[in-house]
């Protein structure tokens, strides 16, 4: 489309990556256009930016009680969680490097929330959010990354959200089920069986039960 009258684009970048697992190893390369945000306009390009990242005493404290009670861990990771964004502002972006020809001069209407738009952070919270507190979760109060169910016999599930990972413990599990399910409806989801990693602790599943130790290798390999 052509670029409306008083109104700017935000420019864009394709970036290159290697995603490894949480014990260090290669998972694979990845290629993804993201948006210049430093190029937004306060007021115009965006009007409000929060990033879901959890507080570390929160996961800690969730680890501790998985480990006592011998509660079992699920980690979740949403692929390309930032593209399921809905945007509320007009936002226009250029053509992406290597499709200039193509374009001929059009813009790009962006309707859903792009890695790099300082507002894509919240978007994609805001719908993960809304989501999940429909299915009955109670968003904390402390810290807002974190989601609390409780059903009619007593039994609990507890949601931390972390950008774009999610960590689950639970006494039910038949609700841990049911909201896997329901992700995996609306996202791209992928589910780590036996490891769970966090800032620099990893979590084993071993016979239903859970084990925490510090992992220090990341941090090593990258000195």
């Amino acid at each position: 489309m052509s670029l409306p009258k008083d109104k700017t684009t935000v420019g864009c970048k394709w970036v290159f990556n290697v995603k490894l697992n949480a014990d260090g190893s290669l998972e694979r390369y990845k290629a993804r256009l993201v948006a210049r945000g430093f190029t937004q306009t306060y007021g115009i390009d965006y009007q409000e930016t929060f990033a879901p990242v959890a507080k570390l005493n929160t996961v800690r404290i969730l680890l501790s009680i998985a480990a006592n009670l011998e509660w079992p861990l699920h980690q979740l990771d949403v692929k390309n969680a930032f593209l399921n964004g809905e945007l509320e502002e007009e936002v226009y972006m250029d053509a992406p490097p290597g499709f200039e020809d193509q374009f001929r001069g059009k813009v790009c209407r962006l309707r859903k929330s792009l890695y790099g738009l300082k507002q894509s952070p919240r978007a994609w919270f805001e719908k993960f959010s809304k989501l999940v507190k429909h299915q009955g979760y109670t968003q904390g109060q402390s810290d807002h990354t974190m989601f609390v169910k409780w059903s009619e016999t007593g039994r609990v599930a507890v949601l931390i959200v972390y950008v774009d990972d999610i960590i689950l413990s639970r006494n039910d599990e038949e609700e841990i089920c049911r909201l896997k399910k329901c992700l995996a409806s609306e996202f791209e989801v992928k589910e780590f069986h036996k490891q769970v990693g966090h800032d620099g602790y990893l979590c084993t599943n071993l016979r239903g039960s859970v084990e925490i130790w510090e992992h220090n290798l990341l941090f090593i390999e990258d000195c």
